[in-house]
């Protein structure tokens, strides 16, 4: 059963990443050497339950490294822009 998680963190045990070397969420970058690490993370949270929760933690933690919910650091830099409301 995959439950929401608002404001608490329980969801961060049920992470899929959790069976998994840290150093890959973490790569160099997300090109030239780092690309493998950056292409196995994604697809490890692929097949998280607990992935759009992960990745809301990090929009709103404004987390700019690693992979989070199945996105890179541009990806969230990307989102963060689409979401901020126009000035």
């Amino acid at each position: 059963m995959n439950r929401l998680y608002h404001d608490s963190e329980d969801w961060v045990a049920q992470g899929r990443c959790r069976a998994y070397d840290p150093e890959i969420f973490f790569p160099v970058s997300t090109t030239g050497i780092g690309r493998a690490d950056t292409e196995r993370a994604l697809e490890v949270c692929g097949g998280c339950t607990v992935r759009r929760e992960c990745l809301r933690w990090a929009l709103r933690a404004g987390e700019a490294d690693g992979v989070w919910g199945g996105t890179t650091p541009e990806e969230r830099r990307y989102m963060r822009r689409e979401l901020a409301p126009a000035v």
